[in-house]
Parts: C-alpha cells; sequence; structure tokens
C-alpha cells in the first residue's frame, strides 16, 4: 500500500511540474499538434495517478494484494503512455509514438484488475 502511496505522491508531482513546463515552457516552441500530444499525456498521467492512489487506499481498506497488479499496470502505462507522449512531444522523434499504445493497453488492463478485485471483495 505504501508503496503507490509514495508513487502517486511522486507522479501527482511530476504531472503538475509537467503540465506547467508545457503550459510556460514550452509554448510557441513545439508546434500546435506536439503542444495537444503533451496536453493528453498530462491528462492521462493525472488520472492514472489518482487511480493509483486509490489502489493504495483500497489495499488498505480490503486487504487485498491482488490490488497491486492494477497499480504496477498504472504505473507501467503511465511510463510508457505519458512518458512516450512527453518525450515524442519535445524531439519530435516519431518512433516514440509507437511506444505508446503498448502504454494504453497497460492503462486498460489496470482498469480489468481494479474492476474485478472491487467487485469480487466489495460485493
Amino acid at each position: 500500500m505504501k508503496i503507490f502511496l509514495l508513487l502517486g505522491a511522486i507522479f501527482g508531482f511530476l504531472v503538475v511540474a509537467l503540465g506547467a513546463f508545457g503550459a510556460h515552457g514550452l509554448e510557441g516552441k513545439i508546434s500546435e499538434g506536439a503542444m495537444k500530444n503533451w496536453e493528453k499525456a498530462v491528462n492521462y498521467q493525472m488520472f492514472h495517478t489518482l487511480a493509483i492512489i486509490a489502489v493504495a487506499l483500497l489495499m488498505d481498506k480490503i486487504g487485498n494484494t491482488q490490488l497491486a497488479t492494477a497499480g504496477w499496470f498504472f504505473v507501467v502505462g503511465i511510463i510508457l503512455f505519458s512518458g512516450s507522449l512527453y518525450t515524442y512531444a519535445a524531439s519530435g522523434q516519431k518512433f516514440l509514438a509507437m511506444i505508446t499504445p503498448f502504454g494504453g493497453v497497460s492503462f486498460l488492463i489496470g482498469w480489468i484488475f481494479l474492476g474485478y478485485v472491487t467487485v469480487k471483495y466489495l460485493s
């Protein structure tokens, strides 16, 4: 549980810093399309940071370590999805965009695990 609270705090800090950097440091320096990619990375990172914190809180409430699987998929998703979009937006290297779908699939798997465990143990 503690690891997910810590990761949530780290990712939360980073998403605010990266969002501010995109809005103030990159505006006018990258294309409009790249800025949209940056913003998408920020949005998905924020949503999944909150999901990681929810996993930690649910683990504490129901005492089920299977929720950790969902948490780790969200962590990997942030790294692959948001991370690849940040680097693609900043560098323009198209091959980095090929990593993004793997992060999206990781997010989906995380949501499946979260839903399954909560329905199974909170019903």
